[in-house]
C-alpha cells in the first residue's frame, strides 16, 4: 500500500542522477516500511480517521532516508500530502490544496521566526464554532528536514505566507532517537505531527502515531545495533492497546507476513 510519502520517494529517485544509497542498504529494504524483512512492521500498520490533515513539504533527500518519520505519519493519518521543495518553482498540486476551501492551512513553526501577527497558539474556530467542529478541517504544514533546511523553507516560500504560524508549546522533551539533536527542545517531524493532532483534539490519533514512532524505532534501532528484537516490548503493547480501541484499522500480530511488500530495494 502506497501512500503520499513514498510516492514522492519513487518520483525523486526517477530524477536521480545517481543511486541514493542508504546505510545498510546492502541488506535489502522493505519497500512498506523501509526496514529488513525480519523487522518488517508492515502488518503493524495502524491508521486512524482524522479531520485533520497534514501537509509535509520536504527537503530534496528527505523521503529518501530510511530514518524519516514524515513516512509514519502517512501510514497513520490518510489524508497526508508530501511535496518536495524547491526555492524557485512550486508544485501547483500544493498550491491547489492550500487553496481548497475544505481546509484552514497552519504552518507549523517556532513562532520567535513569523511576525507577531502571524502566530497563533491554538487553532481557530470555524465559522463561529469551536476548533475541530464542523467548517473548515485543520490542515497542517509541516516543514520536513533539517533544521537549515526548514528555515530556508520557511523564509523562502512566499506561498506560505498568508497562513497563521502555529507556534507549539510542548512541556515535554523529544523521544526521538534515531538522529542526534544538540537541542531536546527539537522534535522530529512525526513528533510534531502527534502534538498538532492533539491540539486538535484528535487525541487517539496523536497517541497511536507516537506509539508507531516508538514501534518504528524500536526495529530500526535493533537492526542498526544488531540487538534482539522485543515483539512484546511497551511500544508494541501500547500500539496493540490502541489498536483494540474504536476508530481504528490495521493489524497488530506478534510476527509480520511481509512477502507482499518486502522486496529488496
Amino acid at each position: 500500500m502506497t501512500h503520499a510519502v513514498s510516492r514522492l520517494r519513487t518520483a525523486r529517485l526517477a530524477v536521480s542522477s545517481k543511486p541514493y544509497v542508504a546505510r545498510g542498504s546492502g541488506l535489502g529494504r522493505c519497500t512498506g516500511c523501509r526496514l529488513i524483512a525480519s523487522h518488517c512492521i508492515c502488518a503493524l500498520r495502524p491508521q486512524v480517521p482524522t479531520r485533520a490533515g497534514v501537509c509535509l513539504i520536504m527537503g530534496d533527500i528527505e523521503a529518501l532516508k530510511p530514518s524519516n518519520t514524515g513516512w509514519l505519519i502517512a501510514d497513520v493519518v490518510a489524508d497526508t500530502w508530501a511535496f518536495g521543495w524547491a526555492r524557485t518553482a512550486v508544485d501547483p498540486a500544493l498550491l491547489a490544496l492550500l487553496a481548497d476551501p475544505q481546509w484552514q492551512p497552519y504552518v507549523v513553526f517556532p513562532g520567535d521566526y513569523a511576525e507577531p501577527g502571524r502566530v497563533v497558539t491554538a487553532l481557530r474556530p470555524a465559522d463561529g464554532s469551536s476548533a475541530g467542529q464542523g467548517g473548515q478541517r485543520p490542515l497542517f504544514i509541516l516543514l520536513d528536514g533539517t533544521w537549515s533546511e526548514a528555515r530556508k523553507m520557511f523564509r523562502k516560500s512566499p506561498y506560505l505566507d498568508r497562513f497563521p504560524v502555529l507556534s507549539l508549546h510542548a512541556d515535554q522533551v523529544s523521544n526521538y532517537r534515531l538522529r542526534r539533536s544538540s537541542n531536546e527542545r527539537h522534535f522530529c517531524t512525526s513528533e510534531v505531527a502527534a502534538l498538532c493532532l492533539a491540539l486538535a483534539g484528535e487525541t487517539h490519533a496523536a497517541n497511536t502515531l507516537a506509539a508507531w514512532l516508538d514501534v518504528f524505532s524500536d526495529h530500526y534501532l535493533s537492526i542498526k545495533r544488531q540487538l534482539p528484537l522485543d515483539w512484546e516490548s511497551e511500544a508494541h503493547q501500547r500500539l496493540r492497546g490502541l489498536a483494540a480501541q474504536p476508530g481504528i484499522s490495521g493489524s497488530t500480530s506478534s510476527a509480520s507476513n511481509c512477502s507482499d511488500c518486502c522486496q529488496p530495494r
